[in-house]
């Protein structure tokens, strides 16, 4: 039997220092890229670095804008710079531990630069994808430029980074199977009672600068805590989806669930009443910047968007599968005692026009960190409201 001759110690040490040294090039500049075309036609589930132009941010299965990016959550890269047919671009999820440095609100400039990035192919937006990317890195540059994810999430954005978590069910996933899928996560909350609301507000609606205060929805006034009650100048608790629309009044569920409950100056709420969301009318003179008329109701700027992503979420969470009223959205005002709620072509204006601030997205997470334990989709992925109704 012959024996194979030992490998000489240094050969050995050359050897191992080699594969280390392997193993330690970020993936996106060790691995060889990939076309667009390429990574279309190979979606099951392997990773791979592909090489593209940045070309727009998908919004739905065949909708990619080119300007005024809704959000820094996902981008559509091409092997050209200029084109246009969605069927030819790979749409490639942003996580949060990139958003900062790759998504396109933030960093508009990234239009028509080429990049690389690595990560499993697979259905993003029910259409061909990149998900849960591990690098990014502009193209042909040297390993030092590559940006890697971090082995864990250091971002401090309320909300944090919960795709890979909480989401997981619903990314790729647009329409009705979208909507389905969120329905399935948010619905597992906790319930609160119509008292403890009271308490909840108390927090989740705290003045950022006065913590003994908090914000009141329509007005925009910083009001002590403790005058909660029913005298004129007091605040209470606003069902921002009428409570009428459904007749689910104050029911454990819709009518207790704080993602739709707001402070609210009670006279002001009374003036409200259970009017339907549009533009126009007549100046609310104890709401300066609000409006209304007889069947609906325009709340101030700074909120339009708030609105609008507390009915897209009603809409989604009550779809009668759980001993609730199947909540929906429609055009139309005057919906009265139906399960409807409206305008949703005015809604969509609102919420692109007034994207989550700081102060919605930690209402948003404080909800979910000590209250009801689940979360308002429409602040995570603004994108996801276009994608069901746009």
């Amino acid at each position: 039997m012959r024996l194979r001759p030992l490998l000489h110690p240094l050969a050995v040490v050359v050897s191992v220092l080699a594969v280390a040294a392997a193993l330690l090039v970020p993936t996106a500049a060790g691995a060889t890229p990939i076309t667009v075309d390429q990574a279309i036609g190979r979606q099951n589930g392997a990773s791979a670095t592909v090489r593209g132009y940045v070309v727009g941010q998908p919004t739905a299965t065949t909708t990619v804008v080119r300007s005024n990016f809704p959000s820094d959550h996902a981008l559509a890269l091409a092997d050209s710079p200029s084109q246009t047919a969605t069927g030819r671009m790979l749409y490639v999820q942003i996580t949060a531990a990139f958003r900062a440095q790759w998504g396109l609100r933030t960093n508009p400039g990234l239009l028509g630069r080429r990049i690389d990035v690595t990560g499993p192919l697979g259905a993003y937006f029910s259409h061909p994808g990149l998900t849960s990317p591990t690098a990014f890195a502009d193209a042909g540059t040297s390993p030092t430029s590559t940006t890697t994810a971090p082995t864990t999430s250091t971002t401090t954005a309320p909300g944090g980074d919960y795709d890979d978590t909480y989401y997981r069910n619903a990314l790729g996933k647009t329409g009705a199977s979208l909507k389905t899928a969120l329905n399935g996560i948010i619905r597992t909350n906790t319930k609160l009672s119509y008292d403890q609301v009271w308490e909840a507000l108390k927090v989740t609606d705290q003045d950022p600068d006065n913590s003994a205060n908090v914000i009141l929805l329509y007005t925009g006034r910083s009001q002590s805590k403790t005058t909660n009650g029913g005298d004129p100048d007091d605040w209470n608790r606003e069902h921002v989806w009428a409570k009428s629309h459904g007749d689910f009044g104050t029911a454990t569920g819709p009518g207790t669930d704080v993602h739709h409950l707001r402070p609210t100056d009670v006279s002001v709420n009374a003036t409200r009443g259970n009017k339907d969301f549009d533009l126009g009318g007549s100046p609310v003179g104890e709401a300066p910047g609000n409006y209304t008329d007889a069947d609906s109701w325009e709340p101030r700027d700074a909120v339009k968007g708030d609105v609008a992503r507390m009915l897209f979420y009603m809409a989604v969470r009550y779809e009668g599968n759980d001993g609730h009223p199947n909540l929906e959205l429609n055009n139309s005002v005057g919906n009265g005692t139906a399960p409807y709620h409206g305008k949703l072509s005015v809604l969509l204006q609102w919420h692109a026009q007034d994207p989550p601030d700081a102060f919605e997205k930690r209402r948003n997470q404080v909800i979910y960190d000590n209250f009801q334990r689940n979360r308002n989709p429409f602040i995570d992925h603004p994108e996801w409201a276009a994608t069901i109704w746009g």
